[in-house]
This record gives structure tokens, sequence and C-alpha cells, in this order.
């Protein structure tokens, strides 16, 4: 028997929350509802979710901190619900390391959608994890190795930690250096075709590699303005 998919809804309002979990029994999902931060925390242990639906506002501890300490230790996908439409709530919470972001009201199919689309793309990454043949998996240069085979990155000898799209973006610019490639094309390439995300995604992702790498004497990542990006070498 094939398992179900578990989805653990968080969000203090007990009818959305209800409406939500009937929404994903009808697609066969296995959900859970808590209603405050705390006990999210206590039930990404417990449950094992496959995804989180985290609502922003919450009792207590907020959504983006629960946020925050589950990406501490957990790679689980997290889609953020909030009736907060500001761009910078937006970016805040996937700096924080949501997976997608949805305003409330929504309507039920792109909520569902979502979840699966954000699943199938989690379990393609975790699959891409498996053995392959190292020359196809890393990129090398004289400061910085990428390797996609055990998604590792280390820059100036030291190692830096990325979650799996960062390190897939990074690895496909520098796959390819002097190529430019748009927003649309990094977020069909790294996010898939089915992503109903914006391209703000993108730039979110560049400026937290670009953070964690600092400056280079060997290459960049430039920004092309109106266009995308493209990794330069310098030497």
């Amino acid at each position: 028997m094939v398992s179900k998919n578990k989805i653990l809804i968080v969000d203090d309002d007990s009818n959305i929350a209800e409406l939500i979990s009937l929404y994903l029994a009808k697609e066969c999902f296995d959900t859970q509802i808590v209603g405050d931060g705390e006990s999210a925390l206590r039930t990404v242990k417990t449950y094992q979710p496959d995804l989180i639906l985290l609502d922003l506002m919450l009792p207590g501890i907020d959504g983006y901190q629960v946020c925050r300490e589950v990406r501490a230790s957990s790679d689980t996908p997290i889609i953020m619900l909030s009736a907060k439409g500001e761009v910078f709530d937006k970016v805040l919470g996937l700096e924080l390391g949501a997976d997608d972001y949805m305003e409330k009201p929504f309507d039920s199919k792109e909520l569902v959608a979502r979840v699966k689309a954000v699943l199938r793309r989690y379990k393609a990454s975790s699959a891409s994890s498996a053995p392959a043949e190292p020359a196809d998996k890393i990129v090398s240069f004289p400061d910085l190795t990428i390797n996609l085979t055990n998604y590792s990155v280390t820059f100036n000898g030291q190692h830096i930690d990325m979650p799996p799209k960062e390190l897939e973006l990074f690895y496909f610019l520098a796959s390819s250096p002097g190529r430019v490639f748009t927003r649309e094309q990094l977020l069909d390439q790294i996010w898939g075709y089915e992503y109903v995300g914006d391209t703000r995604t993108v730039d979110v992702h560049i400026k937290r590699i670009r953070e964690k790498t600092g400056s280079s004497t060997a290459w960049k990542i430039s920004t092309i303005w109106g266009i995308g990006y493209k990794f330069e070498l310098l030497q």
C-alpha cells in the first residue's frame, strides 16, 4: 500500500485549517492541524510531515520563528500562508527558507496545486543526491568547489552550508561560466516549469549565495540588469 504524504497545517483559525484539511484529504493527503507555534515545533518532530503549511500570524511563536527553527535542523518543504501581501513579507519568508508563499484568501485548487508542485520539486531534489558520475557533478575553480554529488560547497578551504535549491542554482550557474540566464530560465531549470512563484525567488537565493561566499578574485555572480545573472570568471 502506498503511504500518503503527510501535511502539517499550522493555523490559529480553526475554520481555515479545517477547510484546508478537507481540500487536501480529497487529494489523498494525510493531515494534522495545530494552532500555535510551540505546538507546531513539537509536532514536526513527532508527526514528521512531508510538507508544512505555515500561517505567519500565530499566538506565541510566530510563523517566521517557526520557519527559522525548522530550517535549523530540517529541509522539510514549507509553504507560508499570510494575509500580508507586502513584498517585504514575502521576501523575508523566502530568506528564512520557505519554499513558497501564498496570500489569504486563496483558491483551494491553487493551494493543492502548489502543495503538489513543492513536493515534486523536493522529491526530485532528494533523488538527485543519489550516486552519480563525479566528473559530471563537480565544478571547481581556484578557491571554489561545488559538488552536486554530495551537495557540498567549499570556498577558500571552508565548508559552506547551503540548502539544496541554493546549491543547485550555484552549481547550474558555475557550470556555464560567462553564459547569461534569465530569471525565468533559472526558475524553470531549478524549480521546474510548474513552479507558481515569482522571479523574486531567484533574486533571494542569489543574495543568500553572495552573502555566504563573500568576494573572490577568481569569479563572481554578475547581475545583468533587466535580464538575469551569469557566473563570470575574473582570471
